[in-house]
């Protein structure tokens, strides 16, 4: 099967159950930290449809791939993101998502406070995750992954 296919699904069997742990299983255990291992699934889901659409695209010789993650994300937002239908708004949504991720996996000190979960950085900025802004970069991610498999997929 085609790299690109296998990412996909991958992609939409994690938002599936991204999607469960974010509208049944938190509401029901209200276990705050559980929205930190939510961003973390949903952002290797919205990486997985990235990757998928950087792949389809690099077979059929629209752009070329490097090594570097960040030159292929900045390729994705240049050459891809708007035939995918993918805004500026959620490309900065995407941005969001995985800057909040790579501080949660470097961070030494996070934190429940109330509703939010509040991760320290290493020059002691604050990056908060709420269940609202999980549930945007779930949505989000299920965009992405409708948006790949309608251009992909047609």
């Amino acid at each position: 099967m085609e790299k690109f296919l296998e990412y996909l699904q991958e992609a939409e069997k994690i938002i599936k159950i991204t999607d469960h742990l974010t509208y049944i299983t938190f509401p029901l255990v209200k276990e705050k930290k559980l929205l930190l291992k939510i961003v973390s699934e949903i952002k290797r889901a919205v990486a997985y449809c990235i990757n998928s659409i950087l792949q389809y695209e690099y077979m059929f010789k629209r752009i070329r791939l490097t090594n570097n993650p960040k030159t292929n994300m900045k390729i994705f937002e240049e050459k891809c993101a708007q035939r995918y239908d993918i805004n500026k708004k959620q490309i900065s949504l995407i941005s969001e998502l995985f800057d909040i991720v790579e501080h949660h996996e470097k961070s030494q000190m996070e934190f429940v406070r109330e509703e939010k979960v509040i991760i320290l950085t290493e020059n002691s900025h604050m990056k908060i995750i709420t269940s609202e802004k999980t549930k945007e970069f779930l949505e989000l991610s299920k965009k992405l992954l409708k948006n790949s498999k309608e251009n992909i997929l047609r």
